[in-house]
């Protein structure tokens, strides 16, 4: 089956928008990562609003993912600070920052191939929510992408392209955290399958999840976010609210 005809099996329509809160959940200030010699970003500054979506943008090379993992304990900065809820998670390891509420979803697909659909739901089940819990997880999930469900008991690794990054996304939104950190979650995805990457983010946000969305569907982006940066070179080109990113993107992208 294609990922085309995917769409008509998929996620509910989407929820309200919860408007973010005053108080800032993630700050990152000055932050400076480099790989060896070569450096990617130069003090980049930011905050999120608890609640709020911030669109990172800019073209390849810029230092998205490298942002992305700095801030989920993947990259150690060379320089700056990352808080979140008002404390210092600068250089922790995964797990640390995974435990304190924060999410990351790379750039492919983060499943185990050989294992079932529900097998895959399960390690992170297991990990993440209290047994009494894990049914109403599951549920949930199925929620947001039916069609896992229909597939549940398939490999992972036969799905297709768009079913695989369902996956992914749900392994994440089993128990919601605190912040979703997605870097390019539709990547490769079929157009039609880019709605049901969204439907689910706005599923998630409609629950308070603080969202850093790292998108190559720029307008996408832009109509989803509250705010946005534009980085280049590694460094912040732009920022401001993201109804008036789009002048700044075409500028960064093509000027």
């Amino acid at each position: 089956m294609s990922d085309e005809t995917l769409t008509a099996d998929a996620a509910a329509a989407p929820a309200a928008p919860v408007p973010p809160g005053d108080k800032p959940l993630l700050e990152v200030r000055g932050l400076e990562v480099a790989y060896g010699d070569a450096k990617c970003l130069f003090g980049v500054d930011f905050s999120v609003n608890e609640g709020g979506v911030l669109a990172v943008l800019g073209p390849n090379g810029a230092g998205k993912s490298s942002l992305a993992g700095a801030i989920a304990g993947l990259v150690k900065p060379k320089a700056g600070s990352v808080h979140f809820d008002g404390k210092d998670i600068t250089g922790l390891a995964p797990y640390k920052v995974r435990r304190r509420g924060i999410a990351f979803v790379p750039e492919g697909r983060g499943i185990f191939p050989n294992l079932s659909v529900l097998d895959n739901l399960r390690v992170l089940l297991r990990a993440e929510v209290p047994r009494s819990e894990r049914s109403q997880a599951l549920e949930r999930v199925y929620g947001y992408f039916p069609v896992l469900a229909q597939r549940r008991n398939q490999a992972a690794g036969t799905l297709s392209g768009g079913e695989q990054q369902m996956l992914t996304l749900s392994r994440v939104l089993a128990k919601p955290p605190r912040l979703l950190i997605a870097d390019e979650m539709s990547l490769g995805l079929a157009p039609l399958l880019v709605d049901n990457v969204f439907e689910a983010l706005e599923q998630a946000r409609a629950e308070h999840v603080t969202i850093v969305l790292i998108e190559q569907y720029v307008e996408r982006a832009l109509a989803f976010a509250d705010d946005a940066i534009v980085l280049q070179r590694g460094k912040v080109g732009w920022r401001g609210p993201a109804s008036e990113g789009a002048a700044a993107v075409i500028e960064t992208y093509l000027g």
